[in-house]
């Protein structure tokens, strides 16, 4: 019928037709909504992808490696943690529920918010609350560009899988607004697993997920989750446990403070921030650290820094590597570290060990000397 009634339309009415009905067409046709989501590879954010495409929205994930989150680094290489997944949960996730997974290197820029955060630490060293509103604004900034680049093709709003009441500093009611406001995104920030506790956002007032089939998640409960994953069929996660971010571990914490204290100053590279992860940190003198290899996975991995550190080694037994953080003022600080880090081999009940202290340059000397006894090693000098 369309084609015989412009069958008899001179061209340039035809033309005109076929554009009219084309844009009613078009009209017609419900626009697919976008959004973008971060992923920390844990459960929360597992079921807010999941609740996102049970309603048809189309979700790419976001995850924003700070330097601090790398469990699966330490489940690499310690023997206690050789039963624990050795996978980024946040690519795992990705497949799982079959999203385009963005992964972007953001250490550099995230130190302002570890080293000055404005609302200030938690617990230990963790900056959660502004931790959030800078992961936040860089997903809204990446959905300003996606919108400038890509027009009705970018993203349409944010999602997090933010529950209230889960965390104490960050996700808290008073908290959510300000996470919204200080980081730009106003209301288009959604929280599908705790959503019906908080005012309707963007997506919700227009009609782009249905309100009703979110959620009012809350407290520090990991139940509703647990039911929700199962009515998914969601039965392998990465088991929650206060996050994968090593500051708000308080050894890691200590050891953090321990080395501004030791630099007189609040800086910090990628390598010091991994490294604090590894090992015994032994301080005996304010301008001095060793870490110690404990197992055979953190020696090998230590390897890797014996150009950049000086290292002991034991000569005469097996026993650990040890770096050097620091420099020796004199023999009699050289002998100490060497006989601490004899005091952990396998001549420990020895009346003397032989060690190789290595330069970075690769020159070495041998030293012997007697361990130390396990108590001669002060508690104060440990640090973490």
């Amino acid at each position: 019928m369309l084609y015989c009634a412009a069958h008899f339309l001179s061209a340039d009415q035809g033309s005109r037709f076929f554009h009219m009905m084309s844009s009613v067409t078009e009209s017609t046709q419900p626009i697919k909504r976008r959004a973008i989501a971060l992923v920390s590879g844990g459960l929360d954010s597992m079921l807010a992808v999941k609740v996102m495409q049970e309603q048809g929205i189309e979700v790419e994930g976001v995850n924003f490696f700070t330097g601090f989150c790398v469990e699966g680094h330490t489940h690499a290489i310690r023997k206690k943690d050789k039963d624990k997944e050795k996978r980024n949960n946040a690519l795992w996730v990705a497949e799982q529920l079959g999203i385009k997974m963005h992964i972007i290197d953001i250490s550099e820029e995230y130190k302002d918010v570890v080293l000055n955060p404005r609302h200030g630490y938690g617990a230990n060293l963790n900056p959660c609350l502004d931790c959030k509103i800078f992961m936040v604004n860089q997903a809204t900034l990446m959905i300003n560009k996606a919108r400038e680049l890509a027009g009705d093709r970018g993203f349409d709003f944010i999602v997090t899988g933010e529950v209230i009441g889960q965390r104490p500093k960050s996700q808290r009611k008073a908290t959510m607004p300000i996470i919204s406001a200080e980081s730009g995104a106003d209301e288009r920030l959604l929280r599908p697993l705790c959503a019906k506790n908080l005012p309707a956002t963007l997506p919700e007032r227009e009609g782009w997920v249905d309100r009703e089939s979110l959620h009012d998640f809350s407290g520090r409960s990991r139940k509703p989750q647990m039911a929700l994953a199962k009515k998914f069929g969601l039965d392998d996660f990465a088991q929650p446990a206060g996050g994968c971010c090593f500051l708000t571990d308080e050894s890691y914490s200590n050891k953090l403070a321990d080395l501004w204290k030791a630099r007189n100053e609040r800086r910090y590279e990628l390598d010091d921030i991994m490294l604090l992860k590894v090992g015994r940190h032994i301080r005996p003198q304010p301008h001095l650290k060793l870490i110690i290899s404990r197992e055979e996975g953190e020696n090998r991995f230590l390897e890797g820094y014996r150009y950049q550190f000086t290292s002991i080694t034991t000569v005469s037994c097996p026993g650990p590597l040890a770096l050097v953080d620091g420099n020796f003022q004199n023999d009699e600080e050289m002998q100490q570290a060497a006989a601490i880090v004899a005091r952990y081999s396998k001549g420990r009940s020895s009346d003397e060990v032989t060690l190789e202290v290595r330069s970075p340059d690769g020159v070495a000397r041998q030293v012997t000397v007697e361990p130390f006894h396990p108590d001669a090693v002060p508690l104060a000098w440990n640090v973490g």
